[in-house]
């Protein structure tokens, strides 16, 4: 019995050594996925590139009206950005029953006043 025990107490660590199987199993199932995953990916790819190839043409197309309408359009944006001044001043916008849509301003507007000495104009004239 003595020397069963031994025996048993001496292959111990030589088990122990031994690499698990395992793992083996789990890299070639996580490989399989992975390869599962690029044919997905390729297959979307290329039936997409037709319309992506589209898309670029119509983008080319339309790249100077967008251009000129940005050069129109710029200078009117900057006049209304300066008029709105902070968009968190105003509440969300109500639509009323006949479909006007109502924008209010939550923080009031302190009015600008004019200078307290009155400046002459080029002609010397007085503004009352």
């Amino acid at each position: 019995m003595r020397l069963a025990l031994a025996l048993c107490l001496a292959a111990a660590p030589v088990l122990a050594e031994e690499p698990p199987a395992a793992p083996k199993a789990t890299e070639e199932g996580f490989s399989l996925m992975e390869e599962g995953m690029k044919l997905v990916l390729r297959g979307m790819m290329t039936e997409m590139q037709p319309a992506l190839d589209e898309m670029g043409k119509a983008l080319e197309e339309a790249g100077p009206a967008l251009q000129g309408l940005g050069a129109e359009l710029g200078p009117k944006l900057r006049q209304l950005i300066a008029l709105i001044d902070d968009i968190k001043n105003y509440d969300a916008p109500v639509m009323l029953p006949n479909g006007d849509i109502l924008i209010r301003r939550n923080v009031p507007l302190v009015p600008k006043l004019p200078p307290l000495d009155p400046q002459p104009g080029p002609n010397g004239e007085i503004e009352l």
